[in-house]
């Protein structure tokens, strides 16, 4: 089965993505292939099979939530000698304005959480952490079952959520 995305590679077309928001413009435009080199996130592209323009991207990385942020019901569940756990952090997540309004945000969040789960099968993560940019960005993830943070504008999912969603 073909990949929904892909990692981010210099043949892309990312001058031509423009979601709206300057901020996520410019980093897929200027940043983004940087941080990839780095190893500092990885950062996934869905592209438009005949045009070849990227639809959407989003940024995963590792990460790490101080224990007191956690919600006190999972709070409960964690050793007391942890004061932060691991998570994956989804730290941008934007759509080209011309596929806006066609399901792509969602499509994408389900391909995060899939490979947020995968690899929390290997490697240690405890939730995936959406790093909302505005408004918008929080109803968006609330829509879909996140969590918001107190004190940080970032948002929730449990990973054992997540488990639920894809081992039913």
């Amino acid at each position: 089965m073909k990949q929904l995305t892909e990692i981010l590679v210099k043949k892309h077309r990312k001058k031509d993505f423009c979601c709206g928001k300057i901020m996520l413009d410019n980093y897929l435009h200027r940043q983004a292939n940087q941080d990839v080199k780095r190893k500092l996130s990885a950062c996934f592209v869905l592209e438009e099979s005949e045009t070849k323009l990227i639809k959407g991207y989003y940024t995963l990385a590792n990460n790490s939530l101080p224990v007191d942020l956690v919600p006190d019901k999972l709070q409960q569940k964690l050793p007391k000698s942890y004061t932060s756990i691991p998570t994956t952090l989804l730290g941008r997540l934007a759509i080209d304005h011309r596929f806006q309004g066609k399901g792509i945000g969602k499509l994408l969040l389900i391909d995060v959480l899939k490979k947020s789960y995968e690899i929390s099968k290997t490697i240690g993560s405890f939730a995936v952490i959406a790093d909302s940019l505005d408004k918008d960005a929080e109803r968006f993830y609330e829509k879909y079952g996140f969590i918001k943070l107190p004190d940080s504008g970032k948002m929730f999912m449990a990973m054992q959520t997540i488990k639920e969603i894809f081992d039913k």
